[in-house]
């Protein structure tokens, strides 16, 4: 599905060419509590992703990798700092040297007072380096400057969806009746709602509404999940519309589930035909009892700078909210292939 909000692709370039151009650092949402039944694990890992590096805490902690928590996953190839607890009531964690490897090292390791919980980080720092970059110099900068000021559309990369698509294929199939495990299951219902969120945000970057908002919309405050609206009162919508100039609030799109779309007018009305055609889709997200929500269509590149290492290399700096993604702003610069897995082009930041 291609979504692009400022025109033609301002380049063409290569991401990941060597793991240390992908560099992802959580930004945690709070200080370690110093004591506690938890042991809190801040680590650097290379060529290894979220679940493989559980695996090898809890074999080093001589505990089930149920006792492992971490806030997001991050993927293989990249360089990622991320945190981890360990469940440790009543227990000395191991030497944390003994956890040291070629692929991890531990940063920090302090005791706390609960288990690290899903999404509980503030955001993500992103360092990348695109390499065999080809495009005029102004060109793209000029568009890094476009998404300094005005963000980019809030997209759910590819990887969401499986090779050549396939997790929505196997979301179709459970719909119909096909029995899977229960982390699978959670995989294909993110997968099916996460498809008809991307094509409602592919039809208002179309007609230009994903900045500005439409009649019946629905707003959510930059940097929090809190939404309010739709407003009726035109004084009410020409300052909401002013907001949404500063970045202060953004349109949404849906998370499909059950119950009623919470936009009126206009804003509903293309929600509803956009989606006409997926109803195997919407019924069974609504049979399997998840309720409606809400995501921003447009996501703010927060501290946003760039570098030229050479003529053809540049590295981008910026730092992104959970449940964002680096590759959806690098879709909106132009065509960026993944040379560590050409055939899947996206990285999650969050958990």
């Amino acid at each position: 599905m291609s979504i692009e909000p400022f025109g033609p692709p301002a380049l063409h370039a290569r991401m990941r060419v060597v793991a240390e151009d992908f560099f992802v650092e959580e930004l945690p949402a709070f200080e370690a509590s110093g004591a506690g039944e938890h042991l809190l694990l801040t680590v650097e890992k290379r060529g290894m992703n979220t679940a493989f590096a559980a695996a090898c805490i809890a074999r080093w902690a001589d505990v089930p990798e149920s006792a492992v928590s971490y806030a997001g996953m991050k993927d293989r190839h990249a360089v990622t700092r991320q945190r981890f607890s360990v469940h440790l009531p009543g227990r000395d964690a191991p030497d944390v040297a003994s956890l040291a490897s070629d692929e991890l090292r531990v940063l920090d390791a302090t005791r706390h007072s609960r288990k690290l919980q899903r999404g509980a980080l503030r955001g993500n720092r992103f360092v990348l380096v695109l390499r065999d970059v080809v495009g005029e110099r102004d060109t793209i900068e000029t568009r890094l400057l476009t998404i300094r000021e005005r963000g980019f559309p809030n997209a759910f990369g590819e990887q969401r969806f499986g090779r050549e698509g396939g997790n929505l294929d196997a979301a179709r199939a459970m719909f119909a009746g096909r029995r899977m495990r229960r982390e699978q299951r959670s995989i294909l219902l993110s997968a099916a709602r996460s498809e008809l969120f991307n094509r409602v945000l592919a039809a208002r970057v179309a007609d230009g509404s994903w900045e500005t908002g439409l009649p019946g919309e629905v707003w959510m405050l930059d940097g929090s999940h809190s939404v309010f609206g739709p407003e009726s009162d035109s004084a009410t919508l020409d300052a909401l519309t002013e907001r949404a100039q500063r970045l202060d609030i953004h349109p949404t799109g849906p998370l499909w589930g059950r119950g009623e779309l919470r936009t009126q007018v206009a804003c509903r009305d293309l929600e509803i035909a956009t989606l006409a055609d997926a109803a195997d889709l919407r019924v069974g997200l609504e049979q399997a009892d998840l309720r409606q929500e809400r995501r921003a269509l447009r996501v703010p590149a927060r501290d946003l700078t760039w570098e030229w290492l050479a003529a053809d290399a540049l590295r981008l700096s910026f730092e992104l909210p959970p449940g964002s993604y680096a590759t959806s702003l690098l879709q909106a610069m132009g065509t960026v292939v993944d040379a560590a897995s050409p055939t899947r082009v996206d990285h999650p930041t969050d958990g």
